[in-house]
C-alpha cells in the first residue's frame, strides 16, 4: 500500500502547485498527505494588499486545499524571504518528521535562485538526518524517511534532471481545483502559475506516456521509475 508522504516547501504556493499533485495521487492510491511550510508566504503580496493579511489567505487557501485533497496542512512560523538555515528550524522540522512519519519526502531542489527555496532544501536534507537519528533524544521517538524527491519548480530549476514521473490523470483535476484556491494562482502577483503547472503537467504526460505527469528529480541514491504512486 502507498505510504504517507510529506511535502516541504518554503512558501504555501510551491507546496500546492509543485508537489501538491503528487500528494493528491499518493492519496488517492490509499496513501496519505501532510504539506509543511515554512512560511505563509506574505510578503509575496500584491500592491495594496497588506502583508499580514496576504499571509493570513495564504494560511486559509492552504488549509482548504488540503482539506480538499484530504491532507493535512502544517505552518511553521518563519518570516517570508527571511527562512534561515540553523539548527532550530532543522530540528522543528525533524519533529513534525517524527510526529506525522512520512515515508516519502518531497521539497525543493537546490539549484534555485530563490534564498528561501535554496535555505528549504538544505533544511530537510539535515531534518531528514535529525529524524533519523536513534541518539537524538527529542520529545518523539525517531523516524526514518526512505526516500526524498525534488519537485519540478520553476524558480529551481538550475541543474534540475527530472527522472520519476507519476500518473495524475485521476488526480489532476482536483489538484487544479485545490492551487485555484490560492490568491496568486491566475497571476494576481505576476506570474501565471496556472497556464505554467497545468501545461507542465501536459508536457511531463507526453515525455512519460501518460495524459498528465508530475516529474520529479529523485535523490541520489535512487533510481529513475515511471509510478502510479509514489
Amino acid at each position: 500500500m502507498p505510504g504517507k508522504i510529506m511535502a516541504i516547501a518554503a512558501h504555501p504556493g510551491d507546496g500546492m502547485f509543485t508537489m501538491g499533485a503528487a500528494v493528491a495521487q499518493q492519496i488517492a492510491c490509499g496513501g496519505a498527505g501532510v504539506f509543511l511550510s515554512l512560511s505563509l508566504g506574505e510578503k509575496g503580496a500584491p500592491k495594496n494588499t497588506p502583508v499580514k493579511e496576504y499571509g493570513e489567505a495564504q494560511r486559509e487557501a492552504t488549509e482548504k486545499a488540503a482539506r480538499l485533497l484530504g491532507a493535512t496542512a502544517l505552518f511553521l512560523a518563519y518570516p517570508d524571504a527571511e527562512i534561515p538555515f540553523n539548527e532550530e528550524i532543522s530540528l522543528a522540522v525533524a519533529d513534525a518528521i517524527r510526529e506525522h512519519k512520512p515515508e516519502i519526502a518531497i521539497t525543493h531542489w537546490s539549484g534555485s535562485w530563490h534564498k528561501d527555496h535554496q535555505n528549504c532544501h538544505i533544511v530537510v536534507r539535515d531534518a531528514i538526518f535529525f529524524a533519523g537519528l536513534a541518539t537524538l533524544e527529542r520529545k518523539l521517538p525517531p523516524h526514518s524517511v526512505g526516500r526524498t524527491y525534488y519537485a519540478d519548480n520553476w524558480e529551481d530549476a538550475a541543474g534540475f534532471a527530472a527522472d520519476t514521473y507519476v500518473d495524475i490523470e485521476q488526480v489532476y483535476g482536483k489538484w487544479l481545483d485545490a492551487c485555484a484556491l490560492y490568491p496568486m494562482w491566475r497571476g494576481e502577483t505576476g506570474f501565471r502559475y496556472n497556464d505554467y503547472y497545468s501545461s507542465l503537467a501536459v508536457m511531463r504526460g507526453a515525455l512519460s506516456n501518460f495524459k498528465q505527469a508530475v516529474a520529479l528529480m529523485s535523490d541520489a541514491t535512487q533510481r529513475s521509475a515511471r509510478l502510479q504512486s509514489l
